[in-house]
C-alpha cells in the first residue's frame, strides 16, 4: 500500500500521474491512499462503480494539478521578468576584486606567473580568479 498526501506527489504532470497510478494499482497490484482525497482510496470500492468513480476523480485531479503547476510557473516567470525590468539583481552580490587584481591578471596572461601564483597573490581560489579574469576580459572585449 502506498500512502501519499496529495495526488500531485505521483508525478510532474497529468500524463506522469496517470502512468504512475496505473503502474502502482494495476502492475504492482498495490493500493493507493491519497490522504487529502478519500475518494481515491483504492483499498475500498474495487467494484466497477468504485473504479469508475476513482478513475474520473483521478483524471480530474491530475488535470487540476498540472494546470496549477503551469499557472505557478507562468506567474513565476512574469514575476522574474517584472523584477528584472525594475533592475533587481538575482543571485549573490558581486565580489569586489582585491587591489592589484588587474596587474596580476596581466602578469598571468603574459605568462609571468602561474594561475595558482596569481590567485594566491590575490587571496582568491584559482577558479574565482580565473572566472573574474574571464569576465573582465569579456567586458573589455579582450577575448
Amino acid at each position: 500500500m502506498l500512502v501519499i498526501k496529495s495526488i500531485d506527489r505521483l508525478g510532474r504532470d497529468y500524463t506522469e500521474i496517470l502512468e504512475q497510478w496505473g503502474i502502482i494499482t494495476k502492475k504492482r497490484k498495490a493500493a493507493i491512499v491519497v490522504l487529502d482525497m478519500p475518494l481515491l482510496d483504492t483499498r475500498q470500492g474495487r467494484d466497477l462503480t468504485g473504479r469508475l468513480i476513482s478513475d474520473i476523480v483521478l483524471q480530474l485531479l491530475s488535470y487540476v494539478a498540472q494546470t496549477e503547476r503551469e499557472n505557478i510557473r507562468q506567474r513565476q516567470l512574469e514575476g522574474i521578468a517584472a523584477a528584472k525590468a525594475k533592475g533587481v539583481h538575482f543571485g549573490p552580490a558581486a565580489q569586489t576584486l582585491p587591489e592589484g587584481f588587474e596587474s596580476l591578471r596581466r602578469a598571468w596572461r603574459d605568462r609571468e606567473m602561474t594561475l595558482r601564483e596569481a590567485a594566491d597573490a590575490c587571496g582568491l581560489p584559482k577558479s574565482t580568479f580565473y572566472d573574474a579574469a574571464r569576465r573582465m576580459e569579456a567586458s573589455a572585449g579582450h577575448l
